[in-house]
């Protein structure tokens, strides 16, 4: 079978079977297209062996001078269609023989300060006369720092997927995987009930969240506002939604909520990828030098 024919069918299968998110089925489909064009139109997926992977990897980090964390997602992708791949059609898996040792770089996740996280979250001077629509992204941030959902689980939620008093909330996560969150600050509950009512009024099922045509809001919408509104209210570097939820892991950890919860709070699989915020913040480690106050424990003669 042609290469582009399978990547095709392994799109699909990713997307009904896997139920795998929108945003990672799009990332496949640039990886596997990427590497098809570089095969060639009339290629088999039987005819790529370890020395082509290895041609590959050359073309990408030799001649295009790609990022390691792009050729890393790359090969990740290829992995996965190469091991479906095994299994389906009994095709030799070239990753069996050669896998590439490329470097895992350890970033820390971006957060913002609690003045910046405040910041975005105050419902200004007068929340009364502020437009209707920024006071429902406001909501959005909130709900974001409060809980650490993704952009693109804040744009799932049904009406039927929050409580009436808003006080609980069920998340629609990667891989079809469910939790809940629970809202703790009344001021949020409040908003959020308030919101559900006035959409119910409108129609019982559909979108918590929508457009100014009534349409489910779309991720893209939250991250240009979020950038507009970070930029308005003086935050000099630029602010994504995945920051947002950072903060939230970070500040909750800060705050001596056991990791565990954590973990389960923003839906990691992995423990592992929950001990990347237990980094000591610079704040916490200031205002913990403080409260220690070495040098003044000490007897000055």
């Amino acid at each position: 079978m042609q290469f582009r024919v399978a990547a095709g069918e392994f799109l699909e299968f990713c997307a009904i079977e896997r139920q795998l998110s929108t945003h990672t089925v799009q990332a496949y489909t640039q990886d596997l297209n990427d590497f098809g064009r570089w095969l060639g139109g009339s290629v088999t997926v039987a005819e790529v062996s370890d020395s082509t992977l290895k041609g590959y990897l050359q073309e990408l980090l030799g001649k295009r001078k790609l990022s390691i964390s792009t050729v890393r997602r790359r090969f990740a992708c290829l992995r996965a269609f190469f091991r479906r791949e095994s299994k389906e059609r009994s095709v030799v898996d070239p990753f069996t023989s050669w896998r590439p040792l490329l470097p895992r770089r350890k970033r820390l996740p971006r957060s913002l300060s609690r003045i910046e996280a405040s910041s975005l979250i105050a419902p200004g001077p007068d929340p009364t006369r502020a437009d209707q629509r920024q006071r429902m992204f406001i909501t959005i941030f909130r709900l974001m720092v409060g809980t650490g959902m993704r952009v693109s689980e804040v744009c799932k939620v049904n009406l039927e997927d929050i409580t009436p008093d808003g006080s609980m909330l069920r998340i629609h996560g990667k891989g079809s995987r469910e939790r809940i969150a629970y809202i703790t600050d009344p001021n949020l509950r409040l908003e959020l009930s308030q919101l559900a009512l006035c959409r119910r009024l409108v129609e019982s099922v559909g979108a918590l969240f929508t457009n100014r045509r009534g349409v489910r809001m779309r991720p893209q919408s939250v991250r240009s506002r979020l950038r507009r509104f970070a930029s308005a209210v003086g935050l000099p570097r630029r602010v994504t939604p995945h920051m947002l939820r950072h903060t939230a892991a970070t500040l909750l950890l800060e705050t001596g909520v056991d990791i565990r919860f954590v973990q389960r709070l923003l839906g990691h699989s992995s423990i592992a990828t929950t001990e990347i915020y237990t980094h000591v913040s610079d704040e916490a480690l200031r205002t913990t030098l403080e409260r220690a106050n070495v040098l003044g424990t000490l007897a000055v003669s």
